[in-house]
């Protein structure tokens, strides 16, 4: 049970104006996680019974409950049938206590191309336009969008703002779109933001390649993820930065090698939430073991959420840069995944030191994010239609990633072993049959499917062959017509082989 400060300590979550935001069981949910994170709760303690803490916060039992299952979700309490809820064991891996830490601040092969840019065009292009051709990952769906919604705003905003909207902007964002950003995270993925935190960018490319360029100089070291995602290792390659790969499994990035060696590498760039491609989440110890190094080296913590709206296992696990009181996390996130990809603005969330050094940078790659589609997104935002149609794409991408896995295990039984992503927009499966992945995946290409292959994703760890199958932006008769025209291709090479 709850002694008498720590009861006053989720009461004044629950009344303070700066929380109003949140729903109720967002509140207690956050103000038990906080306790937990300051060892004012240790392993082992019970927490009250759902109906005994309903009864001293005057809120309903259902309220409760919602907020002890998120935090069971989370890994910060355990759940006992017939015995009740603790809070978990956290491994704290530092040699200090956490609260007294003291906070650290930041000290191609064409003619004629430099040493940059022969490492900008060595590893290819990324992503790119061309025809949508079935199976072609990370592409969300843009038929059921609602239009009319989306011309209707815009006509709003011309209406309203008139040729003021024509004009320059704020080189860090449109002002009404930064604070639906922050509002955004706050609420739905556990940041810590504040409006005048929020930079706005075109694209989760040119937040990495900024990021790279603004906290490394070249030569320095960065730890990534072996499989990762190959557009961040070319963003980095750009800015002249050493990769150093950290395996992954089950539970995300291994911070084994991190921990035992910190004076390899003072920044670290991770996809926590569903990581790219495996689809794992990374753990809780492992988050935090993450932000107790960055504090102690004086790191900084790349946090790419690029599809994170779309969990389809419980609630999305908070995202780092919330759990981070230290501040030496940078957030990304973008819209090209959550609405579409013509849109072009994504965001980082930075500490408040670095908001003016990344602004200016920021101006010298292109000045100024364009105005209008800033400003109808705000309005979109604010007007609840991101949510509805987050929620919307979450159910109908969740149908999809079900189907297509049932269509794999019948047709493919035997030639793939699917890996069932916790969320995101696209499934991995590993060859199980004797065929080269290159070859796979040229004839996949000459019969009209898209297949991203994995081994090209490793940097150092043996490649397990096999591809990515995006399903989000594909209707369930072209699911259908993809795994077929891809079981052919496979029993064709194996009789060819």
């Amino acid at each position: 049970m709850f002694r008498h400060t720590q009861l006053e300590t989720v009461k004044a979550w629950l009344q303070h104006p700066d929380h109003a935001g949140l729903p109720l069981q967002g509140r207690i949910q956050r103000a038990i996680r906080q306790l937990i994170l300051d060892g004012a709760l240790t392993a082992g303690k019970p927490l009250p019974a759902t109906r005994a803490l309903a009864a001293s916060l005057g809120v309903s039992r259902d309220t409760v409950e919602a907020a002890y299952g998120q935090l069971h979700a989370e890994g910060f309490i355990l759940r006992r049938v017939g015995s009740g809820s603790f809070v978990a064991e956290i491994r704290d891996l530092s040699p200090t206590p956490r609260r007294a830490r003291p906070l650290v601040r930041p000290a191609g092969s064409g003619p004629g191309l430099g040493a940059r840019g022969r490492a900008m065009v060595a590893g290819g292009a990324v992503g790119g336009g061309g025809p949508v051709r079935i199976f072609r990952q990370g592409l969300p769906e843009t038929r059921n969008f609602p239009l009319r919604l989306w011309e209707r705003l815009e006509r709003q905003v011309l209406k309203e703002q008139g040729s003021a909207a024509l004009v320059l902007t704020d080189p860090q964002g449109a002002a009404p779109l930064r604070q639906a950003i922050a509002d955004y995270v706050n609420l739905e993925r556990g940041a810590r933001a504040t409006a005048d935190r929020v930079l706005i960018l075109t694209s989760a490319q040119q937040a990495m390649a900024l990021t790279a360029q603004l906290l490394l100089d070249p030569g320095e070291r960065i730890f990534v993820e072996d499989p990762g995602y190959h557009g961040a290792r070319q963003a980095f390659a750009a800015a002249g930065v050493v990769p150093v790969p950290l395996p992954v499994d089950g539970q995300g990035l291994v911070t084994d090698l991190l921990l035992a060696r910190p004076d390899l590498a003072r920044v670290v760039a991770l996809t926590p939430s569903h990581q790219f491609p495996t689809g794992s989440t990374l753990s809780l110890d492992r988050r935090l073991a993450l932000i107790d190094w960055a504090a102690t080296r004086g790191g900084w913590i790349i946090e790419d959420d690029y599809d994170s709206e779309f969990h389809y296992v419980g609630r999305p696990t908070a995202c780092v840069q919330g759990l981070d009181p230290q501040e030496r996390t940078i957030y990304i996130g973008t819209f090209t995944k959550s609405l579409f990809p013509g849109l072009r603005i994504a965001y980082l969330i930075l500490p408040p030191d670095l908001v003016a050094p990344f602004t200016i940078a920021r101006t010298q790659q292109d000045g100024h994010p364009a105005s209008i589609p800033q400003l109808v997104l705000a309005r979109f935002m604010q007007g609840g239609h991101f949510g509805s149609h987050i929620r919307l794409m979450r159910s109908l991408y969740a149908e999809r990633m079900r189907l297509l896995l049932r269509l794999v295990e019948t047709h493919l039984a035997g030639l793939v072993a699917p890996q069932v992503p916790a969320g995101g927009l696209q499934m991995a499966c590993h060859l199980t049959c004797d065929l080269p992945e290159d070859r796979v995946i040229a004839a996949a290409e000459a019969a009209g499917l898209a297949l991203t292959g994995l081994s090209g994703l490793y940097a150092k760890a043996a490649p397990r062959p096999g591809f990515l199958l995006g399903f989000a932006a594909f209707t369930p008769s072209e699911l259908e017509t993809g795994v077929r025209r891809l079981a052919a291709v496979l029993k064709e090479g194996l009789k060819a082989a």
